[in-house]
C-alpha cells in the first residue's frame, strides 16, 4: 500500500472514531445504545485488524510473516475478550466483570504484541540477534513497570485495589490489565532505539494503540476505586481508539524508515537505552527513602515487589554481562580473521608478501644465519590456458602445501605474487642448496587434480646470509634471490641457483 493511499484511510479511520466517539459521549442515545455502539465499534476494529494482520502474513515469509501472525493471534485475543464483556455489558446488564474469560483476553493481548515486536525486532541480520539480548529487553520492561508500580502503589494504587480489586478478574481488570500495557509500550521504546527494525510505521500505530488502551485502563481502575458501579462511557475513549489504532497498524507500510542523523543521534539512543531501566528504578528508591524517613511504613507487599525489582536488574545486569563477553569473543575472532587476511594468501593460505617482508626485517636484525629462496612455477602458464584458472588454483595450493612440508613449522612460506613463492630460513640447518633440492624434489611428482594430473618445476633462485651486516637489506636480499631465480631460468628452468657462487661461475 502506497503513502498517499493509506494517509487517506488513516484520515477516514480517525474521522469515523472522532464521530462513534461523540456520538457515544454526547449523550444523545440512550445508555444501553451508547454502550452497545461503543463495544461494537471496538469489537469491528479489532476483528478487521485481526484479518487484515493474518491476510498481510499469509502473503509474506519469514520475520515478516511471524510478526504479524503474533499480531494477528493478539487481535484475536482482543476480539474475544471484547464478545465477553460485550455478553456481559450489553445483554446481561453486567457492568464489571464477574468472569476470568474477558480480563484474559484482554491481558494476552499485550503479551502477543510483545512477541511481535521482539520477533520483529530480532528478524535482522544485524543486530546480534540472539535470545538473551530478548530476555534483557523484557526485563527493562518488567523494571520499568515495576519500579513504577511501586512508586504509583505506595502513592495511590492501594487504596484502589483495597476498594475492590481483591478478586481474580477484578484484579487483572485493575491493576494487571494496563500494567501489561506499559511493559509492552516500554519494549516497544526500548526496542526501536536499538533495532532499526521496529522502527517503522505499524509499531508507531501500535505504540499510539497500547497507549490509549492503558489510559483508559487507569481511568476503569480510579473510577472503580471510587465505588463507581457503572463507567461512564467517557472512561471508553483509549478503549475506542485502541482497535482502530489497531487496525491502521495492520495495513501500514512496513518499510522501515532511514535514520536521518548520523552517529551522534545512535549515541543518544543507545545511552537511553542504557538509562531506561534504572532511571525510574532511582526515582522509586529516592521516593521510598524519603518517605521512610519521614514515617512512611512498607507494608510486606511493597517490600516483595521492591525486592522483585532489584532481583530483575541484578538478572538483568547478568545477562548483559554474558551478552558483553559474547560480543568482547567475537570482537576478538574477528580481529584474528581480520589479521589472517591481511597477512595471509587467501588462495593458499601461506603468509603474503607483506608478512614475508616483517618477518625478513625481523630475521634482519638477529644475528642468526638466515636463507631466502625465491621459486617461480614453471609450466603454470601452460595449465591455465589449457585446463582453466579453476585448475590453476589448484594446482597453487598443491604447491603451496607441498613447500610447507619442505621446511620447519617456523619457516615463512609465502607467496609473492601470481605463481611466484618464497621461502624464508631463519637459522638453517643446513647448506642453502639442500633446501633448494629438497623444493625441486618435492616439485618432480606429478600434481594430481581433478582435471587430471601435471608435471610442474620450478626454477629457485637463493641469497643467504651468514654472519650479521647492518648494511644488508630485505631488497638486497630479495632482489638477490629475485636475481638468482632468473638466472635458473636462462640456464634451462627446474634448477637452483644460489646467488654469488653461480654469478662467479658465468665470469
Amino acid at each position: 500500500m502506497t503513502l498517499r493511499r493509506f494517509g487517506l484511510i488513516t484520515a477516514a479511520v480517525c474521522l469515523l472514531v472522532v464521530i462513534v466517539v461523540s456520538l457515544v459521549i454526547s449523550g444523545a442515545l440512550d445508555r444501553s445504545t451508547s454502550v452497545a455502539v461503543d463495544k461494537f465499534a471496538q469489537l469491528t476494529g479489532a476483528v478487521a485488524a485481526m484479518v487484515c494482520y493474518w491476510r498481510a502474513g499469509l502473503r509474506r515469509q519469514g520475520t515478516a510473516r511471524r510478526w504479524r501472525l503474533w499480531m494477528a493471534a493478539a487481535m484475536a485475543s482482543l476480539s474475544v475478550g471484547l464478545c465477553a464483556w460485550i455478553w456481559g455489558q450489553v445483554f446481561l446488564g453486567v457492568s464489571l466483570p464477574s468472569t476470568t474469560v474477558a480480563p484474559l483476553g484482554f491481558i494476552l493481548v499485550p503479551v502477543l504484541v510483545l512477541f511481535a515486536v521482539l520477533v520483529l525486532g530480532h528478524g535482522g541480520s544485524g543486530s546480534l540477534p540472539n535470545h538473551r539480548s530478548k530476555v534483557v529487553i523484557v526485563l527493562d520492561g518488567l523494571i520499568v513497570v515495576g519500579s513504577l508500580f511501586v512508586l504509583t502503589w505506595v502513592s495511590l494504587l492501594e487504596s484502589m485495589v483495597r476498594a475492590w480489586a481483591t478478586s481474580g478478574p477484578g484484579f487483572a481488570t485493575v491493576v494487571a490489565h494496563p500494567a501489561a500495557y506499559l511493559v509492552m509500550l516500554v519494549v516497544l521504546l526500548v526496542s526501536s532505539w536499538s533495532h532499526r527494525s521496529v522502527r517503522q510505521l505499524p509499531m508507531l500505530f501500535v505504540a499510539i494503540a497500547g497507549l490509549a488502551q492503558s489510559s483508559s485502563g487507569w481511568v476503569f481502575a480510579f473510577l472503580v476505586s471510587k465505588g463507581a458501579t457503572a463507567i461512564p462511557t467517557a472512561a471508553d475513549i483509549g478503549f475506542m481508539v485502541c482497535p482502530a489504532m489497531f487496525f491502521l497498524s495492520s495495513i501500514a507500510p512496513s518499510s522501515p524508515r532511514r535514520e536521518r542523523s548520523g552517529t551522534g543521534r545512535l549515541r543518544a539512543g543507545e545511552m537511553l537505552h542504557i538509562l531506561v531501566p534504572y532511571l525510574p528504578m532511582l526515582v522509586t528508591g529516592l521516593f521510598i527513602v524519603v518517605g521512610t524517613a519521614t514515617g512512611v511504613r512498607l507494608n510486606p507487599f511493597e517490600i516483595y515487589v521492591g525486592l522483585g525489582v532489584v532481583l530483575l536488574v541484578i538478572a538483568r545486569q547478568l545477562f548483559t554481562l554474558i551478552d558483553n563477553v559474547k560480543l568482547l569473543e567475537q570482537l576478538r575472532d574477528s580481529r584474528e580473521r581480520l589479521r589472517h587476511q591481511a597477512y595471509h594468501d587467501p588462495l593458499t593460505g601461506v603468509a603474503n608478501r607483506v608478512l614475508f617482508r616483517e618477518r625478513l626485517n625481523a630475521a634482519l636484525d638477529r644475528p642468526d644465519p638466515l636463507v631466502v629462496l625465491f621459486i617461480d612455477v614453471d609450466g603454470f602458464k601452460d595449465v591455465n590456458d589449457n585446463y582453466g584458472h579453476a585448475e590453476g588454483d589448484e594446482v597453487l595450493r598443491i604447491v603451496a602445501e607441498r613447500l610447507q612440508h619442505c621446511v620447519r613449522p617456523q619457516d615463512t612460506v609465502a607467496r609473492l605474487g601470481g605463481d611466484e613463492f618464497g621461502i624464508l630460513v631463519d637459522g638453517y640447518p643446513a647448506r642453502p642448496e639442500e633446501i633448494g633440492d629438497r623444493v625441486l624434489a618435492a616439485m618432480a611428482s606429478p600434481h594430481r587434480t581433478a582435471g587430471g594430473e601435471h608435471l610442474i618445476r620450478a626454477s629457485i633462485g637463493i641469497s643467504h646470509r651468514e654472519t650479521h651486516d647492518p648494511a644488508l637489506t630485505a631488497d638486497d636480499l630479495l632482489g638477490s634471490a629475485d636475481a638468482a631465480m632468473y638466472t635458473a631460468k636462462r640456464l634451462g628452468k627446474g634448477m637452483v641457483v644460489v646467488h654469488g657462487s653461480v654469478e662467479a661461475e658465468l665470469t
